[in-house]
């Protein structure tokens, strides 16, 4: 998974196999399963704030190092959904837009009051 840039980090990628999101042809993987040319891999990335993406690649061929993107994209074939748009993904508990700046003092005991925190 990391040597074809499905996980940032190595860590990363043993975390996900160890809490069971890597299938290996339908079978959960461990860290250290093994895969050949033609399996089958499913990968659930679960990102903070936002919903979980299915990624299905098909190995064509092994990579022994991390490689640079566009080798690691020829050594799989993806078979994964087409993302959710971003206006049809469900907004985030209590995330203000991007580039809003930093919330006022009302705004932030609003944002509080949201999440269910007590103020002070």
């Amino acid at each position: 998974m990391w040597a074809v840039r499905l996980a940032k980090t190595r860590s990363q990628a043993t975390a996900a196999c160890k809490a069971g999101h890597v299938r290996v042809n339908g079978d959960r993987a461990k860290p250290s399963t093994s895969v050949r040319p033609g399996d089958r891999v499913e990968v659930t990335l679960v990102h903070p704030g936002g919903p979980a993406q299915v990624r299905i690649v098909e190995v064509r061929q092994l990579l022994v190092k991390r490689v640079g993107a566009p080798v690691a994209q020829a050594a799989y074939i993806d078979h994964s959904p087409p993302p959710t748009p971003r206006a049809e993904r469900p907004a985030a508990f209590g995330v203000r837009d991007r580039g809003a700046g930093r919330p006022t003092k009302r705004e932030r005991r609003q944002l509080d009051r949201l999440r269910g925190r007590r103020e002070r």
